[in-house]
Order: structure tokens, then sequence, then C-alpha cells
């Protein structure tokens, strides 16, 4: 059964024993040795497959480039043998911590993986490269390297379920810094003090303010997630030296809810598994189908049911989508940022725009991750006429599903209003998309891995296609040998050899 941890601020002069705090409970999840239920192996499987897709088809950005060329100016630490980065050849390592940094900006650069969405909302899956980067560097098998990620996931989708950040405009990698150290602490078999003492470091060095996600997106999107794995990991190795951290992290009178969130009067529910009870939360996640922002990718599939339909967009006089809070004002029109209607917006930027992904899903019934971004794309004239046409609006109805702990009525959709020259109207309404477990199409093993082999083509071998997918589906059951690697190896010329960016290392 799922226990709530009550969690609120205490001042410094109250006694809040160290076993009732939140970081504390969260080590003790790490700490239990529950085994992982099959349902759960074959879905890490699946995000593991996920993951590898992305970054695949990442490898040749900018983000991405910079942030490998980084890592390679580190050698692998004293401590192990060193982590794989995407995209490089195996026997290249880096430390761990570096390794977690450029792997992590490759699994996130596209927008492309797997999401949660409550009272926050995360991708569970940037848990997975910093786990993975210490399973590598001290020779962990298969089996502790699964324990570590169901952990990573778990501790991910409880602070999700119970704490919001972007009400206080605290970026959601604030979840992911404690999650991803406690994943590390699974996988390495650490005690609940230094887990404890880890999960409280990342939290405080991974607070940061949702600007990022704000007017004109920039490349350090995709870093945040990275950032956040890589103090995961340095907090761990922190923590196992002795040195403590701030404490009590959550609750303290000048801590994180206090001063960051909810204030000094906040309370916060947050469900924990018992003792015992199996981690199952990475099965209330959900991957993508599109590449673009996770509440756009229903508005994709309507678009394309639409288009389907034969809807004439160029006699479209306005479009309204109705949807949730969320839609609206984080990538809709109610955010009030003229960049989501600038044809010459970043492709970040047009990631998080809902009134330009739904124009050209409806144009073109399709979504590209890279055609559909491209600046002609953007730039063509029947498409800023119609998408200047698009705006949303608040549904209390939408809002409500999207914020419900009833995964069987949980929407991230709406319902769509066009009305035409003549004054004809068409309304239609899609609540999850087709790819959401409860979706049209729910995605399953095959389709992960013809994701990865639509993305992987051109950057990688079929034979290095063949070799990862063989690999990563024996999860359970690798050596340490074969967890190092659980890599991808590009095509001759696709990875320079050599850095190609300058920096200060």
């Amino acid at each position: 059964m799922t226990v709530n941890h009550h969690v609120r601020v205490y001042k410094s002069e109250e006694d809040l024993p160290r076993e009732e705090q939140l970081a504390w409970k969260i080590a003790e999840v790490a700490t239990d040795a529950v085994e992982v239920e099959q349902d759960v192996v074959d879905m890490i499987i699946n995000r593991i497959i996920d993951n590898a897709s992305v970054a695949a088809a990442s490898l040749t950005r900018g983000p991405i480039v910079a942030a490998r060329d980084q890592a390679f100016s580190h050698p692998a630490s004293t401590g192990g043998k060193g982590a794989t980065v995407f995209g490089a050849p195996l026997e290249k390592h880096t430390s761990p911590e570096w390794a977690a940094w450029a792997n992590g900006v490759a699994v996130r650069e596209l927008d492309y993986h797997d999401t949660f969405l409550a009272a926050e909302y995360s991708h569970p899956g940037d848990n997975i490269p910093p786990i993975l980067a210490v399973a590598q560097h001290v020779g962990a098998d298969g089996r502790a390297l699964v324990r570590g990620i169901a952990t990573g996931y778990e501790i991910q989708v409880d602070l999700v379920k119970a704490i919001c950040l972007h009400k206080h405009k605290i970026d959601h990698v604030a979840h992911l810094g404690p999650s991803a150290a406690a994943g590390i602490g699974t996988l390495l078999g650490l005690n609940a003090e230094t887990i404890y003492q880890a999960v409280s470091q990342a939290l405080h060095t991974t607070t940061a303010t949702r600007q990022s996600r704000k007017g004109e997106i920039s490349t350090w999107k995709a870093h945040a997630p990275a950032f956040a794995g890589k103090m995961a990991v340095e907090a761990v190795d922190r923590a196992m030296r002795g040195q403590t951290s701030p404490s009590p992290i959550y609750e303290g009178e000048d801590g994180v809810i206090a001063w960051m969130l909810d204030g000094a009067d906040a309370a916060y529910d947050v469900p924990l598994p018992a003792a015992g009870e199996a981690k199952r939360a990475i099965l209330d996640t959900y991957t993508k189908e599109h590449s673009a922002e996770y509440q756009a990718q229903a508005w994709i599939d309507l678009a394309r049911k639409l288009h389907g339909k034969g809807v004439d967009t160029s006699k479209i006089e306005s479009v309204v989508l109705h949807t949730s809070h969320h839609t609206h004002y984080v990538i809709g029109s109610g955010a009030n940022d003229p960049q989501k209607y600038d044809p010459k917006a970043s492709r970040e930027t047009l990631d998080h725009s809902i009134p330009y992904i739904f124009t050209v899903a409806l144009q073109d019934g399709t979504w590209h991750h890279v055609d559909s971004y491209a600046p002609e794309r953007a730039g063509r004239a029947d498409t800023v006429e119609l998408w200047n046409k698009v705006t949303t609006l608040e549904d209390a109805e939408w809002t409500r599903r999207y914020h419900s702990n009833d995964i069987a009525e949980k929407a991230f959709g709406g319902r769509v209003e066009i009305t035409f020259t003549d004054g004809s109207t068409l309304v239609d309404e899609i609540a999850v998309a087709d790819a959401h477990p409860l979706g049209a199409r729910p995605f399953a093993r095959d389709n992960y891995i013809a994701k990865f082999r639509l993305l992987a083509e051109p950057v990688l071998e079929e034979a290095e296609i063949e070799r990862f997918l063989s690999l990563v589906q024996r999860l359970p059951e690798l050596t340490a040998a074969e967890v190092a690697e659980l890599s991808i190896i590009a095509k001759a010329g696709v990875v320079a050899s050599e850095p190609t960016t300058t920096g200060l290392f």
C-alpha cells in the first residue's frame, strides 16, 4: 500500500526528527530491497530504448556537440572505470558525472521522451543517464541498474504527484535531483544516512527559475535536467565521503518549501511506497510519439485526424482550442509570449507553441521532429496566416481532468472549435494522445523499437542498431561488462573524433 507522508514547514525551535523528514523517507524507499516486478522491468527496457532513440536523433545538434566536447575534456575519474557517451566509441570513457551531463542533454534536446504530469510536470526518463553512468563507472550489473532506475522513477513520480513547482516559477528539475540521487543510492546499495544526505544536497543545488521555459527559449532547456543529473552524481559522491547537507531541506524554516514554494504555512502529502511495496510508478508515465511538448501530443493527433477528414485550411476564419490551465498559460496564447507566434522563433520556442504546432499538423497531417520545425516550414505564408488565427482558452473541466488523480479520467487534450469563412463550424475533441496507455494506439515494445529504428537509422549502422536492441532487451541478465556496452555508437563521420567547440576546459 501507499503511505502519504505529511510534509510541512517547521520552525527551527520545533523538533523534527531526521526519520520524519521527507528526504529520509525518500532514502528509506531507496533502501527497500523489494524486488522489481516484471511489467516494471519491461517498461524500464522500453524507456532505455526510448532515450536512445531521441539521443540518436540529437547526436549532431549543437547542444549535444558542446556537451559531449565538455564531457571528453574530463578523463574517467580514479574511483572506477568511467562511463560511455552516446555516439562515441565504447572504449572512450569520461567521468560519470560528465557522462550524465552529455547523455542527459542528448536525451532531452528534442523534448521527445517520456513524461508524467500531475501537480508538477516532469520527464522521468531524465533519471536514466545519471544512474546508468554511475552503473558503468562502478561495474554494476543489469539487475542493480534495473533497481536503481525503478527507484528514480518512483521518487520522481511521487514528488510530481504532490508538490507543484511551476506555480512558484521553479523549474521542474528540482524534483529530478533528489530522484536521481535516490536511484543512484539504490544502485550502489548505500545506507539510508548516505542517501538522505545525497538527496538533500541534490535538491539544494538544483532549484532554479522557470525562465528557461519562458519567452525566447534557449538551449539551456536541454541542459537543465542534465545539470540536475550531474549534481545528483556529485551529491552522492560527497555523501559517500561523509559530507553532510542542509537539513531539513524541505521542511526547514529557511528551506525550499518555506522560501521557494508555498511558504511557511504550506503542507503537502507525498505518496511513497510502504515498506515492502513494489516500486511501480514508471507504469503511470507515458512517452511521446511526436517531438513536441507533451501537452501538444493529443492536439497533434486531433489535427492529423481533421486533416484526414479533408478540412480546408484556406477557408478557416478562426481556431479556438479549449483546454487546461497549463496548456493555455504555458504553451498557448495565455502565455502572452509574442515569440509563440514568431516565424523566426527558435525550435525550442516553437516546440512550446501550441498555436504553431496545431497549425502545421492540421496543414500537413503529420509531424516530424526536424521538418516540422524547419525555418522554411515555420515561415510559409499560409502557415503564418493560419497560425495567427489560432488561440487557446482555459476550460474549467479540462483543467479539472488535467489535475485529476484518477488515471482513467486524467486528460491532456481539449476541444477545438473551428469557424470557417462561410460561418460554418467544426467541433471535435480529444482527451489523451493516441500513444497514451488509454489512447487509440498505446505504445508497446514494438512501437518503442520502431521509434528507435526511425531515429537511429540516419546515424547508426544497422549492425549497431541490432546490437543495442539485443543487449537492452536482456537488461536484468546483463553482466557488468555488458552494462558497460549499453550505449550507441555513431556511424563513421557522424561524431567528430576531436572537439569542435572551444571553451574553458
